[in-house]
């Protein structure tokens, strides 16, 4: 069971450093996980995550960070006051899309106080 405030760690097939991690290898499971106990204070994102039996590649890091935004925007789940994040994934450009939309909507969002 996950106990509130938690760190995430969103990778299909690498283990964190930090044993204060919850390692979760989907995005599907993690919305799982987030939508039954609360947002993560830290999340440290791969970008490719896997593909599926048939070989069609599984949603990423980057449609992860997409869903946290649009959730926060939706009023579903809410950012923590202290959130923060890095991105650990070895696809620079995927790396760069993740680091670019949170740090956007991190600015957007302090100054915006919505």
């Amino acid at each position: 069971m996950i106990k509130c405030p938690w760190k995430l760690y969103i990778d299909d097939l690498r283990m964190p450093v930090d044993e204060d991690f919850i390692v979760i290898r989907s995005v599907e499971e993690a919305k799982k996980v987030i939508l039954s106990t609360c947002m993560p204070i830290f999340v440290s994102f791969d970008h490719d995550l896997g593909v599926d039996k048939d070989g069609k590649l599984l949603p990423s890091g980057y449609d992860f960070a997409k869903w946290l935004v649009e959730s926060d925007i939706s009023k579903i789940i809410q950012f923590p006051s202290d959130f923060a994040f890095k991105v650990h994934s070895q696809n620079p450009v995927g790396a760069k899309n993740i680091q670019m939309l949170l740090d956007e909507y991190l600015k957007f969002k302090k100054h915006n106080k919505f």
